[in-house]
């Protein structure tokens, strides 16, 4: 495929992926406001945040099989059809009951959307391309939740909750049309081939047991009034649970989801060392806003103002990642910038509600660059040295983990909050500047101490992806 198809083909799924995230994150703003219309409570209402979470968990996996059956450009615009009808039906909810059900179907449609779509990036991309791709596509994953509370919490005080849900419908029928547009057909397949391989029931449900279970584990981290043994045993539980998935799949003919692709060196290091990575980034978008509102005492909305200049960041270094890749090796960025997303995190710590607005933008905007740098970084390197037939293997278990480790970020985040408020005698519950900056110290450290791990690549990691091929 040409670049030009490679570049507008990653822009559409970026379109879905904005959409997607930004519908997540707006969600949580609207909680107390969604409660009351209800009349239920906010912890109550917290299920219709989970319900999706474990749709999500419990469907990724499944979308490799489906999109090697159906084909991707099928799937992909069937699960935006799907994401429409979801978010109408969540938009005219009239109890928790019937919202809880829409989300469920949400989270399948995202479930779909996600991993096909990154999927089609990477079937017209070229391997010398697929830094340029993957800067356009891990773009939303970055500025969708720091947009989506300012967009949540101005549909909801000056509009309606329901308009969260209804913004999709024209952005999602705009994606419909542009990738059947321009993500190519793909030919029909012939003889035995993936496309014609059963269906893994049993590694169906043990994945979904596995990591609904993870998620809902996850998700108990953030809520005061569970004891942490709940929620530790129900992660390790899961993480039982999955190791049977494991050896499940290694004495299945086709399994759902393939972990030989975790014998590729560079792919491992993404999936071990490199979740540690989105931890520590995924925690950064909890607690910054949480301080600046709990710890500074400012609003929600001057929060979001203060937190744009870690979008700006973002967007920022996009231009230049492209040519940092090209121009250094893997193992150096990887190492380097990983070092400065901790060292930027540690930065946080010291900030102060009497601390002048232009060092905290400086600071969060710097924050934004190295977070934006390691996330396309790791991205990219994960499918450098994936062989094409095993490319649908690799992404559905690259997404399933980026999940799980999206989760596991605001979980740190929370345990570490948490523990500090414990450390320092506060109130439970009510959180002060102390608190967060032993928070952010520790997830700090977390930051430095897993950079041994990116020293285990070797030099040439990912040079497949770096150095264009002569001529082009």
């Amino acid at each position: 495929m040409d670049k030009k198809t490679t570049i507008r083909v990653s822009l559409v799924v970026a379109i879905a992926f904005f959409m997607q995230f930004l519908d997540t994150t707006a969600v949580n703003t609207a909680i107390p406001v969604m409660a009351d219309a209800f009349a239920t409570d906010v912890v109550h209402l917290s299920t219709g945040v989970t319900s999706y979470l474990m749709a999500l968990a419990i469907f990724i996996p499944v979308s490799g099989w489906i999109a090697d059956r159906f084909g991707t450009r099928k799937v992909f615009c069937g699960a935006i059809a799907f994401f429409i009808l979801s978010s109408v039906l969540c938009g005219t909810s009239q109890n928790l009951v019937q919202f809880v059900v829409y989300r469920i179907m949400q989270g399948m449609a995202g479930a779909m959307m996600s991993p096909v779509g990154r999927l089609a990036v990477l079937k017209v991309t070229p391997k010398e391309e697929l830094p340029t791709a993957m800067n356009y596509i891990t773009i939303p994953a970055l500025v969708a939740p720091i947009v989506g509370p300012l967009v949540g919490g101005y549909l909801t005080t000056f509009w309606s909750w329901r308009w969260i849900f209804y913004l999709n419908v024209p952005i999602s029928i705009a994606c419909i049309l542009l990738a059947w547009r321009y993500i190519p057909e793909e030919e029909p397949r012939k003889g035995r081939t993936a496309a014609k391989k059963p269906f893994d029931w049993g590694g169906f449900v043990l994945s979904g047991t596995a990591l609904a279970g993870f998620m809902y584990g996850v998700e108990l981290f953030s809520k005061a009034n569970v004891p942490y043994w709940v929620s530790l045993s129900t992660v390790l539980g899961s993480l039982v649970v999955l190791f049977f998935n494991v050896w499940h799949s290694g004495r299945t003919a086709a399994p759902l989801i393939d972990y030989t692709v975790m014998k590729v060196r560079t792919y491992a290091i993404t999936i071990w060392v490199g979740s540690v990575s989105r931890i520590v980034i995924g925690a950064f978008p909890y607690l910054v806003p949480l301080m600046f509102q709990e710890g500074f005492g400012l609003s929600p909305f001057e929060s979001g103002l203060l937190f744009l200049s870690t979008m700006v960041g973002n967007l920022s270094m996009k231009s230049a990642t492209v040519w940092i890749i090209r121009h250094f090796k893997f193992r150096s960025i990887l190492l380097v910038n990983g070092f400065l997303v901790a060292l930027f995190t540690l930065f946080t710590a010291l900030l102060l509600p009497d601390t002048p607005v232009w060092i905290i933008v400086v600071t969060l905007f710097c924050s934004g660059l190295v977070r934006s740098m390691q996330f396309s970084s790791l991205t990219t390197l994960a499918f450098a040295d994936i062989a094409e037939r095993k490319m649908t293997s690799a992404n559905t278990l690259y997404s399933t983990v980026q999940q799980m480790s999206t989760g596991m970020g605001i979980a740190v985040g929370a345990v570490a909050l948490r523990f500090a408020n414990l450390i320092d005698g506060g109130v439970a519950g009510h959180y002060t500047v102390p608190d967060f900056r032993l928070a952010f110290i520790f997830v700090a450290a977390v930051g430095f101490l897993h950079l041994f791990g990116y020293t285990l690549l070797r030099p040439s990691a990912g040079n497949a992806v770096r150095i264009r091929k002569s001529g082009k």
